[in-house]
Parts: structure tokens; sequence; C-alpha cells
């Protein structure tokens, strides 16, 4: 049986009080609980409503990503499938860059690969012949994930209604065509302070970040906002997130794709 859908108002509080919790960077309890949020609908109906807000205020939207395509950060997170939220532009860092912590609630960094389209994705049906005329170019990245829910304490509900818990992304400048790589067997590397923090592989964001983009592309022309030429669309982490603070670095290379990095102060 289908859950009945949420109060508009209730959906529009529960709108409000994660706004608020990014504005003051005070993290808030779960809307799940706080508003019995229960749908994915309700959630993304939320997120949607604070997206009009943003984009209202001026913001201006450049893309989406992926979230939790990676079984690693699924089991981290105790979900079992993926999301999407949408990217702005002044929420880009530059290559090599500092990020102000003052701008974050509880930051985690991702290293992933990032997409740039050349057409646009109207199809529900979209193949992925018809993906790999699309896509221009590929990147390294790292998105700077963050949530709004006090301890990271998300259900799949709490983080998709949350932008899918993004915050920042920083592109490398390696731009690269696809013709010639199997994005599967691309290795990744995330290093916090010259050390270790997470490894990975394509294949770990749902088999291929193919996958991930086929994904997007179809469920974004389902709802009605489909994919445009020119849109980034970070494709998932290639493996765990790495807590980040004030005073670290972040360094992200992969096999063949190139390399990106960040500081924090």
């Amino acid at each position: 049986m289908n859950q009945p859908p949420e109060p508009l108002q209730r959906l529009q509080d529960a709108a409000a009080v994660l706004r608020q919790a990014r504005v003051t960077r005070s993290p808030c309890d779960p809307i799940s609980d706080l508003f019995g949020i229960s749908s994915l609908a309700g959630a993304y109906a939320i997120q949607g409503i604070n997206t009009r807000n943003a984009i209202d205020q001026g913001r201006r939207l450049v893309g989406r990503k992926i979230g939790l395509t990676s079984q690693a950060v699924q089991q981290q997170l105790g979900v079992d499938q993926p999301d999407f939220g949408v990217l702005f532009a002044d929420m880009e860092v530059l290559d090599g860059d500092t990020i102000d912590t003052s701008r974050l609630i509880q930051p985690k960094a991702e290293g992933e690969i990032a997409f740039v389209l050349g057409r646009d994705l109207n199809q529900t049906d979209l193949t992925l012949s018809e993906l790999l005329l699309a896509v221009e170019y590929v990147v390294p990245a790292i998105e700077i994930v963050d949530s709004a829910i006090r301890d990271w304490r998300i259900s799949l509900v709490d983080t998709v209604a949350d932008n899918a818990s993004s915050a920042l992304y920083v592109l490398g400048r390696q731009a690269t065509r696809l013709s010639s790589f199997d994005l599967r067997l691309e290795g990744m590397l995330l290093e916090k302070n010259h050390v270790q923090t997470a490894i990975g592989i394509g294949a770990v964001c749902l088999g291929n970040p193919l996958n991930a983009c086929l994904w997007l592309a179809r469920k974004m022309a389902e709802f009605g906002q489909p994919l445009q030429a020119g849109d980034l669309i970070l494709s998932g982490a290639l493996g765990p997130m790495t807590p980040v603070v004030a005073g670290d670095s972040v360094h992200m290379r992969l096999t063949r794709l190139g390399e990106v990095s960040c500081r924090f102060v």
C-alpha cells in the first residue's frame, strides 16, 4: 500500500528547519523524527522546497550529485539505495584552494569522478549509448559532504531532504574524454594530511560510474527536471567518507584521470 502524502505545511516546516540549521551551522535532530516524514516522495519534496528557495535567493543551479552509490558509504550510513541532490555555482571550490570550515557543520570528504554533459538528456528510457554521446568529458573531484542532521544520524529520508548531504565540491583541472577508458577499473586514493584514508575503484559506484549517471539521467527526466548540456554530475563516492576539520589538507588521485586537492582552515 502506498503511503499517504505528508501535509504540505509539515514539509514546509521541515524545509525551514533544515535551512535554519545550514544558516546557523547548528545541526538539528532528524527531520524524519521531528516531523514524521517517512516517504521518499516527501523527502524529495522538502529538497525541492529548499532548492526553489535557493534559486529565489539568487543561487544558480549547475548540476546534480548522486549519493550513496558506494556500498561502503551505504554501510556507513545504514541505507541501501542511491539518492540525488542539486549543485549550485557557489558550491564550487577551485583545485588547490582553501575551504573555510566556518561555512560547514560536520564535513567529510569523498573522492569521485565528475561528468560534464555536452547534450540535453530528456528521455526517461535513455540508453547507455545516448549517455556516452552526451558526456563531453570527465574530471577528478572531491565532494565535501556535510549533514545538517546532528551527528550524521540520518535515514535515507533525512539525507534526501537535506540535499543528499551535499555542501561543496572541488574539480580537478584535467579534463579527459571517455573514449579509451574503462571507468570500472579507475582506482581512487584519498589522502588526508599525506596519510591514506580511503581507497576505491570505479566498480564500487553502482558497478560503474556510468551506471550511476544513467540512473540519474533517467530519474531526472522522470521528475520532469531533465539534465541539460553543460550540467555537472558528481557520480558518487568511490570509497568511504573521510571526516575533515580546520587544518586538514585533502588530496585525491585517480589512476589515469588526474588529481585534485584542497585545504581546510
